[in-house]
């Protein structure tokens, strides 16, 4: 596989939010907005690449019998860095995001490329394939956030694209309105999918 496909293929064929479903408890919890999808996305992206890279350096001295809780001590150390950072420099949005930060080390998404990519290619495959996967989640999240944001409060990154005539379908911005708009979203997917091969 090329470079560039494997860089691409975490945006549409294998996005891991709307092909894989994986890391569906921060993509339901925190995209009520865009600004907290874009912060979710790109903490992510951050210990995505960050554990890819360090797995796959690491992989030739993991013992096979403890690999799954090595790569967990490595992405816990990682997301660590990340929370702390966000904290000190972007703390109304780690305040915002809250818990979900911390729990990024059981994101399914990072342990899986761990195990499925990083722990069986090099470090130039592994941190494409981070990349990839990682911008992929993050466009997934900031697509549901602006479009959540958008219907449910009339705004996108918290500017008000509507006069005071808009009412806005609060249900968007509660946690019905994240099932409604991914449901959308996977469906939209499929259907250009559809187009495209016909």
């Amino acid at each position: 596989m090329t470079r560039g496909k494997e860089f691409t293929k975490g945006l549409w064929k294998e996005n891991p939010v709307l092909r894989l479903l994986l890391g569906m408890c921060p993509t339901l919890a925190v995209t009520n907005s865009a600004v907290n999808g874009l912060g979710m996305g790109l903490a992510t992206l951050a210990v995505l690449i960050c554990s890819n890279m360090a797995v796959a350096l690491l992989r030739s001295v993991i013992p096979k019998k403890v690999r799954i809780p090595a790569f967990i001590v490595l992405i816990a150390s990682f997301v660590t860095i990340v929370d702390l950072t966000m904290n000190a420099y972007a703390h109304g949005l780690h305040k915002s995001l809250g818990l979900f930060i911390p729990l990024i080390v059981v994101n399914c998404v990072i342990l899986g490329r761990a195990e499925a990519f990083a722990s069986k290619n090099s470090l130039s495959l592994s941190f494409i394939d981070g990349l990839g996967m990682g911008i992929g989640f993050t466009l997934a999240l900031v697509v549901l956030g602006s479009l959540r944001e958008i219907l449910g409060s009339g705004s996108i990154f918290g500017i008000a694209l509507f006069g005071k005539g808009y009412f806005p379908m609060l249900v968007m911005v509660l946690p019905p309105g994240a099932f409604l708009m991914l449901g959308f979203l996977m469906a939209a997917m499929r259907q250009i999918d559809k187009k495209a091969a016909s």
